[in-house]
């Protein structure tokens, strides 16, 4: 679904990564398993928030982000 991006939120914990869809108004973790896939999401989350973009954004069927792109 292509949304907005209200935030981005990261700890220095290992691929703990979240973002906050405008679509739900929730809160939604990026899926865990890979690193380089959990760093590359948030980057296009990254890039869609700071510049004011929307990005298309899939979903588990857990509502976790799976994948994102502008």
């Amino acid at each position: 679904m292509w949304t907005v991006i209200n935030q981005v939120y990261t700890t220095r914990d290992s691929q703990n990564a979240w973002a906050h869809l405008a679509s739900d108004n929730k809160w939604h973790k990026i899926r865990t398993g890979a690193t380089d896939g959990v760093s590359n999401v948030f980057v296009v989350l990254t890039c869609a928030k700071g510049n004011g973009k929307q990005a298309y954004v899939v979903l588990d069927a857990a509502k976790n982000i799976t994948g994102a792109y502008m």
